[in-house]
């Protein structure tokens, strides 16, 4: 999430070479920018089975190969209240097996015959994805089908999983001298919404969780309308038709609705700053947000792009002035992440040695102002625009890259057919357009300041004071 990938330089004829046939698109502004790229729409089809499953299907048969990723609307967003981890906990379980698939089953149907298998948990959703040579389609939905209709949910399975989850919590975040700087800057940039919570749980709620609340998590969200199966590949479409109809459509669909987070984030009234010390941070490190808008709002294609602008790689602005020119900082990042219900722009820096927390935020804010002021210039938006649709059109030069293209935008945007519209409204955007956007969301508005510092910088007590403790 924080790492920065290598600037990747696109020209139309590389575009040419990947992608062929190629579409132009005319940007909205004919003015600010030349005619962008894309790449041939997917042909998706879609069904809905009674019980409630949405499927989207695209046939490529480029490769005897096939993708299958099930996406669950289940992400930590929805763990419940004081068990924050639950989401990412299921990620693990869900490989258990049941009476019906050992562990390794997954293991079995994919790598061992040259494919893979993996899953993630995220904000909104959980996702599990395989890719297998296509004549193991079926055992792949068969597979699929069943531990989203039963899992093997005992104490053993519980409590080696949980210890899992438990121990990936201290190497990712305990281990890391940084790693409550992230969190707790998530914490404390929310004041309701779920989204606070970290993903990757939290072992004193972990280990206060008792397995009939395992059971009524996977019995509440695990269930078939509440499941989008998107398939991308090597099939007959009649064949997948008949495999997904017996193996998913035999599953009933559960009495009672799904709950969903109705949790509202306020506007913000005040800055905010806070200041916390660790033992852990080798150098101070200094977050600022700000409230951001939905994933699925006209905002986020600029927003991403600014993204891109402000910390896409050693040439962006950010690392450009604060890294290499003023040197008041050695990482400095800006992230656009936008969720489904609302989002957050978060500037980092950690400082470089013997500079201060004040100095490194005034630079910060000369930076920010400065964008503000004057907007981007053309060379920046043309170079943000290459970086991220390359990063697109090479996604979905796979099965799997296109398959989680098309999933993203059935289930996070909430529209298929976005899979086939975003590239040019990407493409569209203008350097006036970025401007405006930025202001929307920084100008004026409320921030939250995190100030993570060692625990050397903390003041000592006064004489008197400590004599008295």
């Amino acid at each position: 999430m924080y790492g920065v990938e290598p600037v990747v330089k696109f020209s139309l004829a590389l575009c040419t070479l990947l992608c062929a046939p190629v579409l132009l698109v005319q940007a909205a502004d004919p003015e600010a920018a030349k005619p962008a790229v894309s790449v041939p729409p997917l042909p998706f089809q879609h069904e809905t089975l009674p019980n409630g499953l949405e499927i989207y299907s695209v046939e490529d048969h480029s490769s005897p190969t096939v993708a299958v990723q099930v996406w669950y609307h289940v992400g930590s967003k929805d763990d419940p209240a004081q068990r924050s981890g639950f989401a990412h906990l299921f990620e693990h379980m869900m490989f258990k097996g049941n009476e019906h698939l050992t562990p390794d089953t997954f293991d079995n149907l994919t790598e061992n015959i040259g494919g893979e298998n993996n899953a993630y948990t995220a904000a909104d959703v959980t996702v599990y994805h395989e890719v297998v040579p296509s004549n193991y389609l079926q055992p792949i939905l068969w597979a699929e089908a069943e531990r989203m209709s039963s899992l093997a949910l005992n104490e053993a399975n519980f409590n080696s999983e949980r210890d899992v989850v438990k121990e990936e919590y201290r190497q990712r975040i305990l281990a890391n001298p940084y790693g409550e700087f992230y969190l707790n800057t998530l914490k404390n940039s929310y004041t309701v919404h779920p989204y606070k919570r970290p993903g990757i749980g939290n072992i004193a709620e972990l280990d206060a969780s008792k397995l009939p609340e395992v059971r009524a998590f996977h019995a509440t969200f695990y269930r078939p309308d509440n499941a989008t199966l998107v398939v991308v590949g090597d099939f007959q479409p009649n064949e997948l038709h008949g495999w997904v109809e017996k193996y998913f459509g035999a599953i009933k669909k559960p009495a009672g609705k799904i709950p969903r987070v109705t949790a509202k984030e306020p506007p913000r009234k005040e800055d905010r700053q806070i200041v916390e010390y660790s033992p852990k941070a080798p150098l101070p490190a200094i977050a600022v947000t700000y409230l951001a808008p939905s994933i699925r709002s006209a905002d986020a294609p600029a927003l991403q792009l600014a993204d891109e602008i402000l910390s896409g790689g050693e040439s962006s602005r950010l690392y450009q002035s604060l890294v290499y020119e003023q040197q008041i900082a050695q990482r400095a990042s800006f992230d656009a992440d936008l969720n489904q219900d609302l989002g957050l722009l978060t500037l980092r820096m950690i400082l470089a040695s013997g500079k201060s927390p004040a100095d490194a935020l005034k630079a910060l804010h000369e930076q920010i102002d400065k964008i503000l002021q004057t907007g981007v210039t053309a060379a920046e938006l043309e170079k943000a625009k290459n970086r991220f649709l390359t990063g697109k059109l090479l996604e979905r030069e796979t099965d799997n890259g296109k398959a989680s293209a098309l999933g993203e935008a059935a289930v996070i945007y909430g529209d298929p057919n976005r899979v086939n519209t975003d590239l040019a409204k990407l493409q569209a955007v203008t350097a006036p357009e970025i401007k405006e956007v930025l202001g929307r969301y920084l100008s004026g508005k409320k921030k939250v300041v995190l100030e993570y510092l060692p625990e050397s910088m903390k003041a000592a007590k006064p004489a008197k004071e400590a004599k008295k403790s």
